[in-house]
């Protein structure tokens, strides 16, 4: 009988093609998904060393970083927006990849549109040309984000070249409090391993929280793995992950989908495997959290000080206080709630799926968002953006004061025109507050949850959304 084994475990070795010579393994992708930014060199180099892709049916390609979502007809305004929108259309023709075009009705974020597609399936391994890609890790999938020589690699054997990584267990067990939700979830985890400590790790997320959790809010923790150093972050496939994928339009049908189930079922870690190390945290000790420096590990409650260099551990960790405290220009010592923001955003392939717009629109439904606060609210997908529609949610964010727009990145990342202008701080329900992430060279970001992001937009400052919106 063989010893019992982790989902990664199960996954890797069902993809191994063989061992390479320099201790890597040769892995077979299952899915390869693919968007605007990081593909055209790699159909371009396939040009040139005249190799076709080897298997278009496990190609799957949208648009989403570059798109305008304020402008949906074409040509762009940006002539580079559109180039890359045509670049992309003629290689998918070209070598037969299934393209979630606008004109679809399919488009979005690509890791939205892969779970909602049913694209996105348990026991497989999936990459993509983008560091979020461990989003689809919440479906019981291993998902690695790769860059354009890698995408290039895969579209050419489908396969590509991996050091096989540790597996650390996260469990998080408890009942969250009123007002945290999974975003909490996740920055309070990268807060207390740090931005660098999931390095040559994939987390495994468990523990009655995540067995509570939506498929949405498990794909919301999943893809902010990478901002914790991990490059793979996953939750074990159960019933919530299979009524998720059931009758979705790539998903197994008939008597082929009772077989993928048990198939599903069988990659789960098994009880009693070996982890490289385990994790605990307790539900309860988790607030509303939000960042404020330049890195997604530099974040604290919405209760608590911003730090001071006094208090730092390390002549690194007080350097790193001290360029992160002159970028963001914030006080040292002083509370982070009640900061002054300029932009609310809401969206992003972390933050941009129905649920969340959902319970946005719960609480700010009579409620106007403050004078001289920009607010734009960023659909996942057009399949969101036509749900959020049929509920009247749109109307709801539009009477409080959001901007409603088309499906894309967005804000997000900024490679369109959705940008922050000068040293305007913003409250993003995205994953990144690196220096001039959000588009501009001295723009500000401050990461929180939908729900904090509308108390923010609300109030115009950082602002506990319990308090505001008396959640309860």
């Amino acid at each position: 009988m063989s010893a019992p084994q982790s989902l990664f475990q199960k996954v890797w070795a069902a993809h191994t093609v063989k061992k390479l010579a320099n201790g890597q393994t040769q892995l077979l992708i299952g899915t390869h998904l693919i968007h605007e930014v990081t593909s055209p060199q790699a159909f371009g180099m396939l040009r040139d060393l005249k190799l076709p892709v080897l298997m278009p049916h496990r190609t799957f390609a949208t648009v989403d970083h570059i798109v305008p979502t304020d402008q949906l007809v074409e040509p762009y305004a940006d002539p580079l927006a559109q180039a890359m929108m045509d670049e992309l259309r003629k290689n998918c023709a070209q070598f037969g990849i299934t393209f979630f075009d606008r004109a679809s009705g399919k488009q979005g974020v690509v890791h939205i549109v892969g779970p909602e597609q049913g694209i996105t399936q348990p026991g497989t391994t999936i990459a993509c040309g983008d560091s979020h890609t461990s989003t689809h890790g919440a479906f019981g999938a291993i998902a690695f984000g790769i860059g354009t020589s890698q995408v290039r690699d895969v579209l050419a054997t489908q396969t590509m070249a991996l050091g096989q990584l540790k597996v650390r267990r996260i469990e998080v067990n408890g009942k969250l409090r009123p007002g945290v939700y999974a975003k909490d979830v996740i920055l309070h985890i990268i807060r207390t391993l740090g931005v660098n400590g999931g390095t040559g790790y994939a987390y495994e997320y468990a523990g009655s929280v995540f067995d509570g959790f939506s498929m949405e809010e498990r794909m919301t923790v999943c893809n902010m793995s990478i901002e914790g150093g991990a490059r793979v972050g996953y939750v074990n496939p159960d019933e919530t992950t299979f009524a998720y994928l059931k009758d979705r339009p790539y998903s197994p049908q008939g008597a082929a989908w009772d077989a993928a189930v048990a198939r599903w079922k069988s990659f789960a870690s098994d009880a009693g495997c070996h982890y490289d190390d385990v994790v605990k945290i307790d539900a309860a000790t988790i607030a509303p959290t939000v960042t404020w420096g330049i890195n997604p590990g530099q974040g604290i409650s919405i209760a608590e000080n911003i730090p001071s260099p006094d208090t730092a551990t390390s002549a690194d960790d007080k350097a790193g206080i001290i360029e992160a405290l002159a970028y963001m220009k914030l006080p040292a010592g002083a509370p982070i709630k009640g900061t002054k923001i300029d932009v609310a955003f809401l969206g992003s392939c972390t933050n941009g799926r129905l649920s969340d717009f959902r319970e946005v629109a719960k609480y700010v439904k009579g409620k106007r968002v403050a004078p001289g606060v920009k607010a734009i609210a960023v659909p996942g997908s057009q399949i969101v953006a036509l749900q959020c529609e049929k509920e009247g949610i749109d109307k709801i964010l539009a009477e409080a004061g959001f901007e409603w727009r088309g499906a894309g990145c967005s804000m997000c990342l900024a490679m369109n025109p959705d940008k922050l202008v000068g040293d305007q701080l913003c409250a993003s329900s995205s994953n990144r507050n690196f220096k001039g992430r959000q588009g501009s060279v001295t723009g500000r970001t401050i990461l929180m949850s939908p729900v904090m992001v509308a108390a923010a937009a609300v109030t115009g400052t950082v602002a506990d959304a319990r308090e505001v919106f008396a959640v309860n």
